[in-house]
């Protein structure tokens, strides 16, 4: 009787896999559009008395993206009195909606990134996941990694996409 042989396990590639990675926290908009006088202003004293008065607490340790959804005339220093208010709070604070917040979480994650561990490696990274990975990681990712790597592939050990090859 043959041996199964995993051809995968032996061959010597490395997979990342950026949902492996995933930062954790609960992520969080917080838009301002309901501070809005009439949906299109802000004005300075209304929107000062709901920075005081506001719950900051409920944003405790969570990933926030403050933004505002509406077209509306909002100065640079009303979402600086938010990010003011969460810090010490929240876990990160950033201005976007929640695919920016995403971008910037994975996009911190790779800077920790140490290349030097996929030097001469075969790597595939991994495509599929349950957690959303924004397009722009797998971006980052290969400008990383393949100043060092040996290739770089896409998508599962069994059944690649060639990306780079030295």
């Amino acid at each position: 009787m043959d041996e199964i042989i995993n051809k995968v396990a032996s061959s010597g590639l490395v997979t990342v896999d950026l949902e492996e990675m995933y930062p954790q926290g609960e992520r969080v908009v917080l838009d301002i559009k309901d501070q809005l006088w009439q949906g299109l202003a802000l004005k300075e004293k209304d929107f000062r008395e709901w920075i005081k008065t506001n719950d900051w607490s409920v944003y405790q340790n969570k990933l926030v993206a403050v933004t505002c959804s509406v077209d509306a005339i909002i100065p640079n220093w009303a979402f600086m009195l938010v990010a003011s208010k969460l810090e010490g709070v929240a876990k990160r604070v950033v201005f976007g909606n929640a695919e920016m917040l995403e971008i910037i979480l994975f996009s911190e994650l790779i800077s920790t990134i140490n290349p030097e561990d996929y030097r001469d490696k075969r790597l595939v990274i991994k495509g599929c996941s349950d957690r959303p990975v924004p397009t722009s990681a797998y971006v980052e990712l290969v400008n990383k990694l393949q100043p060092v790597a040996k290739s770089i592939m896409f998508g599962e050990p069994c059944s690649t996409v060639p990306v780079f090859k030295r």
